[in-house]
């Protein structure tokens, strides 16, 4: 195991402050990070996709776990702070500087099945969890999901039917994939502490119900949650054949969208695909 020095002295070092525009909050407890780092299981020798690493504190833990990192940076001051512990963990750790969202996540990870672990920026986090669970293939080339998200994002994605919180983000999260809520987080272990509390989820993909088009369910939720007071009968207006199809399936029309469970979106998406 590499001697580092401590977090805090290589961001001294460099000039580091974490940038708002960018939604950056630094984590400095190395115990923390090493909890992290264990959620998905043994990571010895296995790749690792990582996103918005800053200036290390998740990678270093990731590294002394045995991972092969990716990390996908696009802020420039922490290429220096990375490229010292690309040194220092030979041959672990490669840093590609550019926006996740822009890339090919695949590429880059060689075509190998990988993880992702991430402290997550705030500003583009639930943008990149949408487009790591969509899309028709499946299973994903990905192995599982541990990613920071604000508590309340993170309650959103665990969310069950009836609930407040249940929405788009839960059934994408749900219907062919398990997600929990693995750990909460306290404002205060962060570097600036943000003005909320966060949590970090843990997703495994699992089998894909037969005969469900992924965008034919994701058509249906953005109508029906985009406007979630409202009774499906109207909500779902915009998609055509859903209302009719809601009989069929034994689903009155005067139901709201927070009451439909995971199940009943899927069997609906069946008879529309």
């Amino acid at each position: 195991m590499a001697d580092l020095p401590p977090l805090r002295e290589v961001i001294a070092k460099h000039g580091l402050s974490a940038s708002k525009a960018l939604g950056q909050n630094f984590l400095f407890d190395a115990q923390l990070l090493e909890r992290i780092a264990a959620i998905p299981g043994d990571l010895d020798d296995k790749p690792v996709l990582e996103v918005g690493p800053g200036p290390g504190g998740l990678t270093r833990a990731l590294l002394q776990a045995g991972a092969r990192v990716s990390a996908i940076e696009m802020d420039r001051r922490c290429l220096p702070a990375l490229a010292e512990l690309s040194e220092a963990f030979p041959g672990q750790l490669t840093v590609i500087e550019g926006d996740a969202m822009k890339l090919d996540h695949g590429e880059i990870m060689g075509g190998e099945p990988f993880a992702v672990l991430s402290n997550l920026p705030y500003n583009v986090g639930t943008a990149l969890f949408v487009r790591w669970l969509s899309g028709e293939d499946w299973p994903p080339q990905w192995t599982s999901l541990t990613l920071m998200f604000q508590r309340e994002v993170a309650e959103r994605i665990v969310a069950q039917p009836g609930t407040s919180a249940y929405g788009r983000l839960a059934v994408l999260a749900q219907w062919r994939a398990q997600a929990k809520l693995a750990m909460k987080v306290h404002r205060s272990a962060f570097t600036p502490p943000p003005k909320v509390m966060s949590a970090i989820v843990h997703v495994t993909p699992g089998d894909a119900p037969e005969g469900v088009s992924a965008r034919v369910l994701e058509r249906l939720t953005e109508a029906a949650f985009g406007q979630r007071r409202k009774m499906l009968r109207q909500s779902l207006k915009s998609v055509p054949g859903a209302v009719e199809a809601l009989a069929g399936i034994g689903i009155e029309e005067t139901r709201r969208a927070e009451t439909v469970s995971v199940a009943e979106f899927v069997a609906l998406a069946r008879l529309l695909s």
